[in-house]
């Protein structure tokens, strides 16, 4: 990377000069999520970076930031990669700051970026052991009648469709989950058209969805997106059948499943998902300030930690 700074460039198109094979930049997935805009840093000769993002005003205030679509998007790579923030200037954005969510496999949008959770994988090409009550419980629930099946999401029948629903909504009512996870009908249809989505499903011995995931295939990995398990049948765990199906799936189409990490550092799913896993990586973000002056003076008084952008955090 020479010392010629370059030139970010917010284009507001929906993320369309983002889109790319991927799901995560996918026009499905840009639309479910109410992206706005796409940030171009075109760097001449070594090529573009494009990234999809969702511009929001700042409340109270004239100014907007802006942060990535849910999930792994990072950008749209074309030769420029691993990008150091402050060779770039910022100043036609016309934004206070932007939050990046990065890939978790390939080149990374920018250098520097602050490592958050830790999150593991399942690779069809290496060893893959099970731990034996892990085991033990897929066997069982085989032998009281518990079926599971994958298929691509285009091609499952709206009973399925709505069977996923249910548990996933299930799950999150049981886990009290932040509101920004309960998505909307048009959200799920956005993502069971999309080509690049399957449909993993585990059913209880009378037919019922047990527990049932979505996985999103994006660079080269298949990610375990959205899942969850009926309240009637946790008990007997049928999670633990269905990321056996999952990881057969993987197998089958030759790249590793990303399972993700667990909601804080060292809690219960991150030591499930430790325990299921052969692989680990760590996902990384990116937080660029645009406007040093407006983000200090906005951020007064915020009491956020290492919240970001601060002013979004509760004031003190």
């Amino acid at each position: 990377m020479t010392t010629t700074q370059l030139r970010a460039v917010l284009l507001r198109d929906h993320g369309e000069s983002a889109c790319s094979a991927d799901y995560f930049r996918s026009r499905h997935h840009l639309r479910a999520e109410g992206v706005t805009h796409s940030l171009v840093i075109d760097g001449g000769a070594r090529g573009s970076l494009r990234l999809p993002l969702i511009v929001r005003p700042i409340e109270g205030t004239p100014h907007r930031d802006a942060v990535s679509p849910y999930g792994y998007p990072g950008g749209r790579v074309e030769g420029l990669s691993e990008v150091p923030k402050e060779a770039v200037d910022w100043r036609a954005t016309e934004l206070v700051s932007i939050f990046v969510r990065d890939r978790v496999s390939g080149p990374r949008c920018f250098s520097g970026g602050t490592p958050r959770n830790e999150v593991f994988f399942i690779d069809p090409r290496q060893p893959l052991e099970f731990r034996e009550m892990h085991r033990r419980h897929v066997r069982r629930n085989a032998r009281l009648g518990f079926v599971s099946s994958y298929q691509p999401t285009c091609e499952a029948s709206r009973e399925e469709r709505e069977g996923f629903k249910e548990v996933y909504r299930q799950t999150m009512v049981r886990d009290r989950a932040a509101s920004r996870y309960y998505f909307s009908d048009a959200y799920f249809e956005e993502l069971f058209s999309s080509p690049l989505a399957w449909l993993a499903t585990t059913r209880a011995p009378e037919g019922d969805v047990a527990s049932a995931a979505l996985g999103v295939r994006s660079d080269g990995v298949l990610h375990y997106y959205l899942g969850g398990t009926a309240d009637a049948h946790l008990a007997r765990s049928p999670s633990k059948n269905l990321f056996v199906a999952m990881s057969e799936l993987c197998a089958a189409l030759g790249v590793p499943l990303h399972l993700g990490g667990g909601m804080q550092p060292g809690d219960g799913l991150e030591a499930f998902k430790r325990g299921i896993s052969n692989l680990s990586s760590r996902l990384y973000t990116h937080e660029i300030i645009c406007k040093p002056d407006v983000y200090a003076r906005l951020s007064q008084g915020s009491n956020g930690g290492d919240y970001f952008p601060a002013y979004r955090a509760s004031k003190g």
